[in-house]
């Protein structure tokens, strides 16, 4: 499914330098943060008593669950220990949240302990969908509620035309497929998956301002295979020229692919799919017998 392997430590690097500079251009982020917090609505019942958000980066979105979580225990995890930094100043003592340090695909927090989990514009960055699908199965409550949006495979398809005139080698990441995404989904088990497609498009006055805000943003290649040395200024020329051709009313056009989705955790019981096999957990409460 994934033939392609994304540089943690580069991913980890990148968004730690654009701690400072993030906020000034996640206009898209906002966007797409403001779509994704609707599909809260779904969660009903009881108020959720502990809620994640993986990837919070700068701590917008987290800030933005405990304002409608007040009562509910809010946690920010990321990657980059510089981004939590940065998140302190959304959290107050008001509203506090707690800031984590962690991978994605290796949540630091018991089986069964998250009633809402939230991520936004962050799975696009992590490459192993079945230990991250199944690390977000194995931490929800059953009945508990998952949503998050990610980029799909048309992201900055002007961009990567560009530079394929310029060169054959990848300069910008790559993305799954939203039936990649679903069917990891459904291999670990969460339930009910309900996944939607939207394109955004943001415009330039050159291509250097979009990729300026790329920098600012830490969204710069993290594929493993990418070329290590110096861009060639002759190469770069050329993919600007090439961008240079692809001008809409004047302005250079930039396709975010947006997918968002939700999903349930699964009753207790159901299989989840580990290492080739399977595992089913249970209380210790529902094995007791009963004798007479």
């Amino acid at each position: 499914m994934n033939e392609f392997h994304l540089d943690r430590r580069q991913v980890r690097r990148h968004f730690g330098r654009a701690a400072g500079t993030y906020e000034q251009h996640d206009v898209l982020q906002r966007e797409v943060q403001t779509q994704l917090l609707e599909r809260l609505d779904f969660y009903a019942g009881q108020p959720p008593a502990r809620v994640l958000d993986v990837g919070a980066g700068t701590g917008r979105g987290s800030a933005l669950l405990k304002q409608r979580y007040p009562k509910a225990e809010v946690i920010a995890l990321d990657l980059a220990l510089p981004m939590l930094r940065a998140a302190r100043s959304h959290s107050s003592w008001r509203r506090p949240f707690a800031r984590v340090c962690a991978e994605a695909g290796a949540l630091p927090l018991a089986d069964h302990s998250i009633d809402v989990l939230h991520s936004n514009l962050c799975f696009q960055w992590i490459d192993d969908l079945p230990a991250l699908f199944g690390e977000c199965m194995r931490v929800l409550r059953p009945g508990g509620l998952m949503v998050f949006s990610s980029f799909g495979p048309d992201t900055l398809k002007e961009l990567r035309a560009a530079w394929a005139e310029a060169d054959q080698r990848p300069h910008v990441s790559r993305f799954l497929d939203m039936h990649d995404v679903g069917d990891a989904m459904l291999a670990a088990g969460l339930r009910d998956p309900v996944l939607d497609v939207f394109r955004y498009t943001l415009t330039y006055s050159e291509p250097r301002k979009l990729l300026d805000e790329l920098r600012g943003l830490g969204a710069t290649n993290a594929d493993q295979s990418r070329e290590r040395g110096l861009t060639g200024k002759h190469h770069y020329r050329r993919m600007l020229a090439a961008y240079e051709t692809m001008r809409v009313d004047g302005r250079i056009p930039a396709t975010w692919e947006v997918i968002s989705a939700h999903a349930w955790g699964p009753p207790a019981g159901q299989p989840r799919r580990v290492d080739g096999g399977e595992i089913a957990s249970f209380s210790v409460d529902s094995l007791r017998g009963s004798r007479r």
